[in-house]
């Protein structure tokens, strides 16, 4: 296992949730020199210095200000939530002796592989303090608490035949045989807090199987949610090793909410990407003039995992442009706007590529196949500047256990600092410079 993927499975292992993905990343760019700016105070920017803002705890945007001035920015975007169920108010639901925890899906899961897996419940907790204040807890059981046991093949002779799950009634975990026992206790004794001061809630399962390299050659991982945290987490790694530009804004940002549609005030068809480009550009000085020259020279590459041609199901890729794990970073194209990608993007993304010395290749959908959406179009409809679709090729998406290349993370990573340390010109309509 080399250092990245360690990297890799350490941080996804301390995310089961979207707000430790983002209190994480806070901790990597805290230790990296990073200022936190606030979105209800006023920001003070220098050139040359780093800075974050989050948004709702579950939301970040990371920055590098250039070191002379500032024509242009250079935007990876990802996404920090994966498809997994939420927990209702009044979870617990008894069956006779047993006490089992009402969920919902969240995202759209294959729910199959979730059966039979040790589970437990993260997220945050909203408290009411002693002085009348409210504030949030993060909380990890981090233990195995529940399970999803799978009806025995006596009791369901058909079960091999095919079998339409019902979210309501047969994705509910089995929890304690302890009548007494809610888990609103249990969150409590954790977070250190009474009972009745737990007056909110944003918690989800997590499957918390380990990370695992495997194959003939070690040359495959396999861990829960790499469906975005291996993007979010090259993007963040990218970023910390980047050098400084002389005139673009390095941006990392990393989403909530894509897997239900983005439409959340910390989703990627919010304005929060919008609304710091605009701050960073009052704080130096800048009229809307001036930012909108920004955006006319600023690039984006919005990174969301893609899939990889399946070994039994070859058929489910389009015909000449097959993907591979271990073959590079993965470029998305889609006729009907799914994706950002057009030539354009994919000229200039490429040349990056090649002086990062990375091999890519590209995705698109079989033409009688749809396929699913990601962060780009749907953040570029509120900051409208070029981009490129790309990812990293897996298998078992939105499966609760997924698996990729060893390699690819790395591949990521490398491109990613090119990106970061690039600046594109937009001489004239129809020119471009790319400066690596």
């Amino acid at each position: 296992m080399n250092k990245t993927v360690k990297e890799l499975f350490k941080f996804i292992q301390e995310s089961p949730s979207q707000f430790h993905v983002v209190a994480n990343q806070k901790e990597k760019f805290l230790q990296a020199g990073f200022t936190e700016l606030l979105e209800g105070k006023k920001w003070n920017i220098e050139f040359g210095k780093s800075y974050f803002v989050t948004r709702n705890g579950s939301s970040i945007l990371a920055f590098r200000m250039p070191k002379k001035e500032m024509t242009s920015a250079m935007i990876m975007a990802s996404h920090t939530d994966s498809p997994t169920f939420r927990i209702k108010e009044n979870p617990e639901m008894k069956e006779g002796m047993y006490v089992k925890l009402n969920v919902e899906k969240y995202g759209g899961m294959l729910m199959a592989p979730w059966f039979d897996r040790p589970l437990s419940v993260a997220g945050r907790l909203i408290v009411k303090n002693a002085d009348g204040s409210i504030s949030n807890r993060l909380v990890n059981l981090d233990r195995d608490l529940c399970m999803l046991p799978s009806l025995a093949i006596h009791m369901n002779r058909e079960a091999n035949d095919g079998y339409k799950y019902n979210a309501q009634k047969d994705m509910l975990p089995l929890f304690t045989m302890n009548d007494k026992l809610t888990l609103k206790s249990l969150l409590a004794k954790e977070a250190g807090v009474k009972t009745e001061d737990i007056i909110g809630h944003d918690l989800f399962l997590y499957n918390r199987d380990k990370g695992v390299v495997w194959g003939g050659e070690d040359e495959f991982i396999s861990i829960g949610r790499l469906d975005d945290l291996q993007c979010s987490f090259g993007s963040m790694a990218a970023l910390l090793g980047a050098k400084n530009s002389d005139s673009a804004i390095q941006i990392h940002v990393t989403f909530d909410n894509e897997e239900v549609g983005s439409g959340t005030k910390q989703g990627a068809d919010s304005t929060f990407l919008y609304d710091c480009l605009v701050r960073i550009n009052e704080a130096m000085g800048g009229n809307q003039s001036d930012l909108l020259m920004i955006l006319a020279n600023s690039f984006m590459v919005s990174a969301d995992n893609a899939h990889s041609l399946h070994p039994n199901n070859a058929d489910k890729s389009d015909p000449t442009n097959k993907v591979y794990m271990n073959q590079g970073i993965v470029v998305k194209f889609n006729a009907n706007q799914k994706y950002m990608t057009d030539g354009v993007s994919f000229g200039i993304f490429t040349e990056i590529c090649k002086e990062a010395k990375v091999p890519y290749q590209v995705f698109v959908n079989r033409s009688d196949m749809a396929g699913g959406s990601t962060l780009g179009n749907i953040s570029t409809a509120h900051v409208s500047i070029n981009g490129v679709d790309i990812g990293l090729a897996q298998l078992a998406m939105h499966s609760p256990y997924e698996t990729a290349g060893v390699k690819d993370t790395e591949y990521l990573i490398s491109v990613g600092k090119k990106f970061y340390e690039s600046v594109v010109a937009w001489d004239s309509s129809d020119s471009y410079n790319i400066r690596c």
